[in-house]
């Protein structure tokens, strides 16, 4: 069996996004929660502290500890977990916090959702060997339709409110900020994924705990339902997202990767008519087939490898 690659990512890698597409789309209802007992920059900060506490232990469990940093990507491993940390947690979440206070959450939805458009420049300059061709780029424009469908025109239309401008630069920063990540994360050097995302999220932690702290206070109180969600956050989306993330990436590329993003508002929309008795939005199937062929025309070649076709 030949090792995962961006152009045969394998089974494995499948199941992985596919998995991270529902818990990314529950993260959406337990941040939510979260927020009725927390403010935004508290519920971000212990996000990242928590995820990365419970990673190290884990990691340090396994023989994944910090000290495998050093010795599989040495100074360049941290200076890599480091940038990781500040450019794909600390900046992006600090980024999506202070703007959606002042956007429509469809808005972010979409912006999100168009993660590949920008990480295809990126990639054709700093991952060149992922490779760009003519069906991926078809694909990622399928999708993209498919994500302005779902959300509809309205996510992209003024309230007139005073810092909507900034807040929806603040957004597409956030946006850039993980495709750019993501690219990083693939030109690392190769280390164990939950010491690498334990360092990351570590880093991160490291930067917005003192702001949170000194925006919000210390939490006066940790009220049972939103702290479960916010465990929830950090544990999953959080914690284990970060591992496997790397893990997809560094062996199957970050454009393979971003077909998560496509996946995740499809569940968000899911979990909300099913566990919050949210209306069936009437445009749903027709974006979920458009997705759905996006995906299947940019990885049309793994998906045949994947089922043992060889062929073109």
């Amino acid at each position: 069996m030949s090792a995962p690659s961006p152009q045969n990512p394998g089974l494995t890698n499948w199941l992985l996004i596919i998995s991270l597409g529902v818990i990314w789309g529950a993260a959406f209802m337990a941040m939510t929660v979260a927020l009725e007992g927390f403010g935004y920059w508290t519920v971000a900060a212990w996000r990242l502290a928590i995820g990365a506490i419970a990673l190290t232990a884990i990691g340090t469990a396994i023989g994944q500890g910090f000290g495998e940093i050093t010795r599989t990507g040495g100074a360049s491993g941290w200076v890599y977990a480091i940038v990781l940390g500040l450019e794909s947690y600390a900046l992006p979440f600090a980024l999506l916090t202070w703007g959606l206070q002042h956007v429509p959450s469809a808005f972010a939805g979409v912006t999100m959702g168009m993660l590949p458009l920008l990480i295809l420049p990126l990639v054709a300059v700093f991952s060149p060997e992922e490779g760009i061709g003519p069906r991926r780029i078809a694909g990622i424009g399928l999708g993209s339709v498919g994500l302005l469908i779902l959300f509809g025109p309205s996510a992209l239309e003024s309230d007139g409110s005073r810092f909507e401008l900034l807040g929806r630069l603040a957004v597409l920063l956030a946006a850039f900020c993980y495709a750019a990540g993501s690219v990083a994360t693939r030109r690392a050097p190769k280390m164990p994924p939950l010491a690498f995302a334990a360092a990351s999220l570590a880093s991160g932690a490291i930067l917005l705990l003192p702001i949170a702290i000194w925006i919000e206070g210390w939490p006066a109180a940790w009220p049972l339902r939103p702290t479960l969600a916010l465990l929830y956050a950090a544990l999953f989306p959080t914690a284990l997202a970060a591992a496997v993330r790397i893990r997809v990436i560094t062996t199957a590329g970050s454009l393979f990767m971003t077909l998560t993003n496509y996946m995740l508002p499809i569940w968000a929309v899911i979990f909300g008519i099913v566990l919050l008795d949210e209306d069936l939005p009437p445009q749903l199937f027709i974006a979920l087939a458009l997705i759905l062929a996006g995906i299947a025309v940019s990885q049309s070649r793994a998906i045949q490898a994947a089922f043992g076709s060889r062929r073109g």
